[in-house]
């Protein structure tokens, strides 16, 4: 290799890892659009409830998103304006506050 070719590819190395870590790797893997299509406003006791997984607006969608997973295995979209998704989300919070 001549050092023409050396300086680069060693340039092209710099400029690609400068433009990769401008890239916050947490969105390297996800889709950046909104996740839910349709929310679901019917109660869901608690118990059904396995995990639920709160996403702020942003840039990847203008809507709070609430993703619950099931006890079955199925993830739900749950509407946040609905009383009953603002309880849950609170005890959540709650419960994650006390185990700090």
């Amino acid at each position: 290799m001549n050092t023409k070719m050396v300086v680069s590819l060693l340039a092209l190395f710099l400029v690609y890892t400068t433009l990769i870590e401008g890239v916050p790797l947490a969105r390297m893997g996800s889709e950046l659009r909104c996740q839910c299509i349709s929310t679901h406003a019917n109660f869901i006791h608690p118990s059904k409830i396995q995990d639920v997984k709160l996403t702020q607006s942003g840039p990847h969608c203008s809507n709070v998103e609430i993703i619950a997973t099931l006890k079955d295995g199925r993830e739900i979209c749950l509407d946040p304006t609905r009383k009953w998704v603002k309880v849950i989300i609170k005890a959540i919070l709650a419960k994650a506050q006390d185990n700090v």
